[in-house]
């Protein structure tokens, strides 16, 4: 586990938070995704107070999936960006979509709701293995 590049991780890491802060922009999905999920602005509104907590565990979050698939990549021999791209639509097919499609199914959210976070996921999990691979 000393392979880990942790300067890769913690760029890597700040990917989700960009990512999530335009593909969740009112100017982007923002506005149908609040929609979608149900959320007021009044709601939206309150949590701008948790605002800095919330950022401060979603970049913790994104370390913990950053190392992760560093890890993974070296397990995996992972050297170059065809392969990152393959790893990560593998770990988004078989670990973030399930998830997101049994929310979806369960808590009754439409297609569109599921398409969106789904979707953020992807991307969010291509563009953390591609900064991973520059680094390598």
């Amino acid at each position: 586990m000393t392979d880990v590049n942790l300067v890769a991780v913690l760029v890597a890491g700040i990917v989700p938070l960009i990512l999530g802060s335009v593909w969740y922009n009112p100017k982007f999905l923002g506005t149908l995704w609040m929609k979608l999920a149900r959320l007021t602005p009044e709601m939206m509104e309150d949590g701008k107070k948790k605002m800095p907590l919330h950022m401060f565990l979603g970049f913790i979050t994104a370390l913990i999936t950053a190392y992760v698939l560093a890890h993974f990549s070296i397990v995996w021999g992972v050297f170059d960006y065809i392969d990152a791209l393959e790893l990560a639509f593998w770990v988004w097919l078989g670990f973030q979509m399930p998830v997101n499609l049994g929310a979806g199914l369960w808590e009754g959210k439409s297609w569109k709701l599921f398409f969106i976070n789904t979707g953020y996921q992807l991307i969010m999990l291509a563009l953390v293995m591609l900064v991973l691979v520059l680094f390598s």
